[in-house]
């Protein structure tokens, strides 16, 4: 199946702002940063939490702990009959306990990828609260999550998929919809 690009619905400077304006939300939400961790879910989160958490050190003077989770062994259809996934290195080196965890993801489409992420979690301690900050908020749950923090949102048919580009990854950073061509 390939894809074609449909529509451009963020720019490097626009993810940016986003980013920015976000980071700001959070530090306002939780008063600063005391017991704030941010994790980023493997791979799209992982950018992005690395660049919020640059931003909260520019701002606040202080370096919060950081932590990457893959979620591929906590996926519902990890036994579906699906090709072997490629299973990343969860790297969390320190205890969740009691802990203001803000998980980072790319885009919140039907709320499988965050219910998994947060299963994962649970498993290196019991967290004081769990936010979610995401880029792209598709619509279209199939689970009952909402984002804490949200880039954009923006509406696109079961049948688009959403790219996130990075810069991290070699490429521009910027946001498209893409349909699927026979």
């Amino acid at each position: 199946m390939k894809l074609k690009e449909k529509e451009t619905v963020m720019t490097g400077e626009e993810i940016e702002r986003a980013l920015a304006r976000l980071t700001h939300e959070m530090l306002e939400r939780n008063k600063g940063v005391e017991d704030l961790v941010l994790i980023g879910i493997r791979t799209g989160g992982v950018y992005l939490a690395e660049r919020i958490r640059a931003k909260i050190e520019q701002i606040e003077k202080v370096r919060i702990p950081f932590g990457i989770i893959d979620i591929t062994l906590y996926r519902d259809d990890f036994t579906a009959g699906l090709p072997r996934p490629l299973v990343g290195k969860t790297e969390i080196p320190f205890s969740l306990k009691e802990k203001r965890v803000i998980l980072v993801d790319d885009v919140l489409y039907t709320g499988r990828t965050v219910r998994a992420a947060m299963d994962a979690l649970i498993d290196f301690g019991r967290p004081k609260f769990i936010q979610l900050a995401v880029l792209i908020d598709r619509g279209c749950r199939e689970l009952p999550i909402q984002a804490d923090y949200v880039g954009k949102k923006t509406v696109t048919a079961p049948q688009d998929e959403v790219a996130v580009s990075f810069r991290e990854a070699g490429d521009q950073d910027r946001v498209v919809i893409q349909e699927k061509i026979p």
